[in-house]
């Protein structure tokens, strides 16, 4: 028993999208989130299936917890001073505005600053020839 269909060598079929008539042979089969709609469109109306329209469709398995999780002890000793003693960790900011190096009055308490403001005042000349 032969093969059911003709050969389409020479089929003209028309793209599902743009209405163009295209050789059947050069029109694709368009999928849309891994499903075959049977259309087939021309070279130039073909979208791949992108893989951002199939998240959700799969299980992902991305643990984020720690079997035996241990204490973070870089922040105490990050924060020793140079005397060795503990100066308050990694995570403590100082910011260095309006005065650098002084807090305000009402927030000296909340905020301790030990930023010292060093400046150097030099002259530039410039000569034009």
């Amino acid at each position: 028993m032969g093969n059911r269909y003709a050969s389409g060598k020479n089929a003209i079929s028309e793209c599902d999208r743009c209405g163009q008539r295209f050789k059947l042979k050069v029109l694709k089969t368009e999928i849309i989130k891994t499903k075959n709609y049977n259309l087939l469109v021309c070279p130039e109306c073909w979208d791949p299936d992108h893989p951002q329209l199939q998240l959700g469709m799969y299980p992902v398995d991305d643990p984020q917890a720690l079997r035996n999780p241990r204490p973070d002890r870089s922040y105490v000793i990050s924060g020793l001073l140079a005397d060795g003693e503990l100066g308050g960790g990694s995570r403590i900011f100082q910011w260095g505005w309006n005065p650098v190096g002084g807090s305000a009055s009402f927030d000296a308490a909340l905020t301790p600053n030990n930023l010292m403001l060093e400046v150097e005042i030099g002259t530039v000349t410039v000569s034009v020839t």
